[in-house]
């Protein structure tokens, strides 16, 4: 086996661990899952909730899989929920978020258009777990979202990027590594520290006037490293460990945003913060 890649296994199996928990869940959406009550373009929003909520998955994630939890979770109360595929490679079925993330950026904001025009409203809220937390930023900086979006509500979002607990430092000592995962998985390239995309999200500041910024991150998370990266500057900016809140919490980067009710609570509280109750390790009942 050539020496890159022998190197690019364990940078590849690090990543891989976001689809490992889902795997079961694929084949049902393979066969072309029901969404359990979301995705319905006949919901229209509340005065309570008076905003659709898009739910943006992560890398080799997909619309129905990141969400079997979440999404439920929010449609029990009261809000209208949606989600999109994005970043699709010509041959993967399935496991998306791997094409170039500024034209991922461009089919959220087409589907934010699509979900806004359904429910007769102007404004969404945005909730993305990893990539899904971080590329919605390039929509708001720089196609316009930031017009029609309330809310950016990121979990374990890959904000600055992640070096895969040093992985990717090795990159340079393998020639043709860095090419090679550029060329055939452009939006894993996308997310390294120190990305020509990242550069460009980053520059002037993490974010955009008129859009509240929440990041929910966990200090066990593997993905994206070091786990202080993931939070923003700004001033309308909430950045939660979820440790802080409960110290007994041990989700990672893959369950905190698949299964954690302490994380969904949060995401509650970010969608109506005017009714926002503190959480604990508690809220795992809420």
């Amino acid at each position: 086996m050539l020496p890159w890649k022998r190197m690019l296994r364990p940078f590849a199996a690090l990543l891989l661990t976001a689809s490992v928990a889902v795997v079961p869940a694929t084949v049902a959406h393979a066969a072309g899952a029901p969404s359990s009550g979301w995705n319905d373009y006949s919901c229209k929003p509340s005065a309570a909730h008076p905003r659709p909520v898009v739910l943006v998955h992560g890398t080799f994630g997909n619309s129905v899989d990141n969400w079997l939890a979440l999404a439920p979770y929010l449609k029990d109360r009261g809000y209208c929920v949606f989600s999109m595929d994005y970043g699709q490679l010509s041959g993967v079925p399935v496991f998306y978020g791997l094409g170039p993330i500024d034209k991922s950026a461009e089919q959220l904001s087409a589907y934010v258009d699509k979900v806004l025009t359904a429910t007769g409203t102007n404004k969404a809220d945005i909730v993305g777990h990893s990539q899904g937390g971080m590329m919605p930023r390039y929509y708001l900086k720089f196609l316009g979202g930031a017009t029609k979006v309330n809310a950016l509500v990121g979990i374990a979002p890959d904000n600055h990027g992640t070096d895969l607990d040093g992985l990717t430092n090795l990159l340079p000592y393998f020639p043709g590594a860095a090419d090679l995962l550029s060329k055939n998985t452009p939006g894993l390239a996308d997310q390294m520290v120190g990305s020509a995309f990242l550069t460009k999200l980053n520059a002037g500041g993490d974010t955009v006037p008129g859009v509240h910024y929440t990041v929910i991150a966990t200090k066990h998370d593997e993905v994206v490293t070091p786990y202080g990266s993931q939070f923003l500057s700004g001033s309308d900016v909430h950045n939660v460990l979820i440790q802080n809140l409960c110290s007994l919490d041990l989700s990672e980067h893959v369950l905190i945003g698949l299964t954690d009710r302490l994380a969904f609570h949060e995401v509650a509280n970010a969608l109506d913060p005017a009714h926002a109750t503190t959480t604990t390790c508690a809220s795992v009942l809420s």
